[in-house]
């Protein structure tokens, strides 16, 4: 069969699919992001605190942070922590050119949005060890560290807030639906 006619009866190529725009974030990043949304809502709003499907759920999220550290390092280009490590250079740059308007765009994170990624990913990791801390012996019946658990994990609802009121102000100002583009893993070129 020639290939034009396995094209006819394959529908269009891939790259073909959605013209316009380019493959931003893989898989993984995207079921990183969205088990995070999810176990953050279940164990913030929905589980009992200290019971068994909060505790579960705080060993997925350590888990899925475990993950997200190593494809940092071998993933694809826009996972790689290479990719969008906030220097204080990059960061001032966007800064200054929010203000002037004339900053760049990133295709992958930009530093702002670096800094407020990685900010959650350690807000995670400690919630996540302060909670399993709790289940330790060692620290059977201690208040302040349940305390200092929820305090953490309250934190999460101020910067997940922040995140993602600052995703739909980025939206509206590039004419880009960056939630969506977090489902589809695709971004306009």
């Amino acid at each position: 069969m020639a290939p034009i006619e396995l094209q006819k009866q394959e529908g269009l190529r891939p790259s073909q699919v959605a013209s316009g725009t380019v493959k931003v974030w893989d898989p993984i990043v995207r079921l990183f992001h969205w088990t995070v949304v999810t176990a953050c809502i279940l164990n913030l709003f929905v589980f009992e605190e200290g019971k068994y499907w909060h505790r579960l759920t705080g060993y997925v999220v350590a888990m899925a942070i475990v993950v997200r550290i190593i494809w940092g390092f071998v993933g694809t280009r826009h996972a790689r922590f290479r990719d969008f490590f906030p220097t204080p250079g990059k960061v001032r740059a966007q800064i200054l050119g929010m203000i002037n308007g004339s900053e760049q765009r990133y295709i992958g994170h930009n530093p702002l949005a670096s800094i407020m990624m990685l900010g959650l990913m350690v807000i995670l990791a400690m919630t996540a060890v302060s909670g399993w801390m709790t289940t330790l012996d060692a620290f059977w019946g201690d208040k302040w560290l349940e305390e200092v658990h929820g305090v953490i994990a309250n934190s999460i609802m101020v910067f997940a807030f922040i995140h993602a009121g600052a995703a739909l102000v980025e939206s509206w100002r590039h004419r880009e639906n960056l939630v969506w583009s977090m489902v589809t893993g695709r971004k306009r070129a």
